[in-house]
């Protein structure tokens, strides 16, 4: 056992956390042409990623291809495989480790066009010391289980990070050997980006695209969020993919009524219900749209409330290093970049799995919102570091003082769809 005192360590660019998640089967579509970019999502991809919207474009497609070279080798070679990522010039990398098919691996990446990394550490030795840890954090007693709020892989540093309280001292936090050398990122903790109860009015909206906001309403009141990907489910069944944590009534499908809300204590008229909710692991809802006005979510767009919409293409999985953005009746679009993926952290007295995160500013009410790489659906917002802030511009000099940067965690589309079968995103 060592005794620490934590340091902060930055999750952000070039030193950012984790590896791929396995990737699903997805619809390989051609990127979109940056015409079809709605302009308040190009006004977001300049200032906040500094690319141009042909670049980002570009860089997320070439996640993609990424993504897709790196599960094949990763089926080849399990032994030498240790990562990809885009570094943050958009370069792709390939992390191979010593190894049996090391050399065929190599030789399988270079004939690709990729950069290879030589690194320690295999992905599967990463991920065996990960669980190692998970097991660890579950079994800590209080008050130090309120310290560590979760374990990942930094991909691109051949490490394992743990999620600490952002405390003063934690000097007497007792790691086990296995966990000699790995990283501490100091962090407040997490919060949902669902806000408070709102108040009751009535008012009618027009039709309802990704990031559009609605009101999820039981007997103690009702909850503001953003709406997600617009889908069908298994019967073919017009849906509305959302957070689990917008819904009022967790864990009861169909108790929660859910609103139009086009503005602030203001009700427009019932649009559906929940028809499933998850907490645990995979933060997700499924909202079942009345047949009534079925027809306002029959199409697959996503936009800033009242905004030009951007046409969503397929499901993409994140990668470290890609571009991506999110919508929200908030904080409208913002954008940033990948830093973690496959991440345990947690959130209160719930655990998100097999997420990931990007240093994207969301905000209360943000919850539930749609997150896109390129023109496909990446993931759901879940929870962010600087969600109790009022405004991005507050939490961008805040964490910046701190030496860190707005966090938003998510869970990954296709991690939805694989555990509700038959649950599809629209696409064009």
């Amino acid at each position: 056992m060592r005794s620490i005192r934590a340091r902060r360590a930055a999750m952000i660019a070039s030193a950012a956390l984790l590896v791929l998640t396995p990737a699903l089967a997805n619809a390989e579509p051609a990127p979109a042409p940056a015409t079809a970019l709605p302009q308040e999502l190009v006004t977001a991809i300049q200032r906040d990623l500094g690319l141009s919207p042909e670049e980002y474009l570009a860089k997320a497609d070439a996640g993609q291809k990424l993504v897709a070279f790196a599960n094949d080798l990763r089926a080849k070679f399990p032994d030498a495989f240790a990562g990809a990522w885009l570094d943050p010039a958009g370069k792709p990398l390939i992390g191979l480790a010593a190894g049996p098919g090391v050399d065929a691996a190599r030789k399988a990446a270079e004939d690709a066009g990729y950069t290879v990394k030589d690194l320690p550490r295999s992905e599967r030795t990463l991920q065996d010391q990960l669980a190692k840890a998970q097991d660890w954090i579950s079994a800590l007693p209080q008050p130090l289980a309120g310290l560590v709020g979760g374990a990942a892989v930094d991909v691109v540093n051949n490490n394992l990070v743990l999620r600490v309280a952002d405390t003063v001292d934690v000097g007497g936090l007792q790691l086990p050997d296995f966990l000699q050398g790995a990283a501490v990122a100091l962090s407040p903790a997490l919060g949902s980006v669902a806000p408070p109860v709102a108040d009751n009015g009535g008012a009618p909206a027009d039709a309802m695209f990704g990031g559009d906001s609605y009101a999820a309403e039981n007997a103690a009141g009702a909850f503001r969020c953003s709406l997600g990907f617009n889908g069908t489910n298994a019967s073919g069944a017009t849906v509305n993919i959302s957070a689990g944590h917008c819904d009022p009534n967790r864990g009861a499908p169909g108790t929660s009524v859910v609103f139009q809300m086009p503005s602030e204590g203001v009700f427009g008229p019932r649009i559906g219900a929940f028809e499933r909710t998850n907490l645990q692991g995979h933060d997700f809802s499924i909202i079942r749209i009345d047949d009534s006005v079925a027809y306002r979510f029959q199409n697959n767009l996503v936009r800033v409330p009242g905004r030009s919409p951007l046409h969503i293409t397929g499901t993409a999985d994140p990668v470290v290093g890609a571009p991506v953005c999110k919508s929200g009746l908030t904080t409208g679009f913002t954008c940033g970049t990948v830093n973690a993926v496959n991440q345990r952290v947690s959130v209160g007295s719930r655990t998100l799995e097999n997420g990931f995160s990007a240093n994207i500013c969301a905000l209360q009410g943000d919850s539930g919102g749609t997150i896109v790489t390129g023109d496909r659906a990446l993931g759901i917002s879940s929870a962010s570091n600087v969600g109790d802030l009022q405004f991005c511009e507050v939490a961008q000099v805040v964490t910046t003082v701190l030496g860190d940067s707005p966090q938003l965690f998510a869970t990954p589309i296709n991690a939805i769809l694989a555990d509700n079968p038959g649950l599809k995103v629209r696409t064009s």
